[in-house]
């Protein structure tokens, strides 16, 4: 099975960048099959990672951001494939 974690997180305004460098700076245990970066505006990061694994195996994931950098909690989900193509 593969397990999509997918990890979002908004940057106060105008540290987009600062975050964006943070978290693809993030080195996880063990590598996934597949990390990606993505950014969106109003200063937004997304990774996803894919895994082969169990829906519920425990998973490493990226930590919260330092507080001065995120202006909420970071948004984490879940997801199992059920298709490619």
């Amino acid at each position: 099975m593969t397990v999509a974690l997918m990890w979002e997180a908004r940057a106060v305004p105008g540290r987009g960048e600062d975050l964006l460098a943070w978290a693809r700076a993030q080195e996880l245990p063990h590598a996934p099959l597949r990390r990606e970066t993505l950014r969106a505006p109003q200063d937004r990061v997304l990774v996803l990672t894919w895994w082969d694994a169990p829906y519920d195996a425990e998973l490493p994931e990226l930590p919260e951001p330092d507080p001065e950098l995120i202006t909420r909690a970071v948004h984490r989900w879940r997801f199992e494939s059920v298709a490619v193509g």
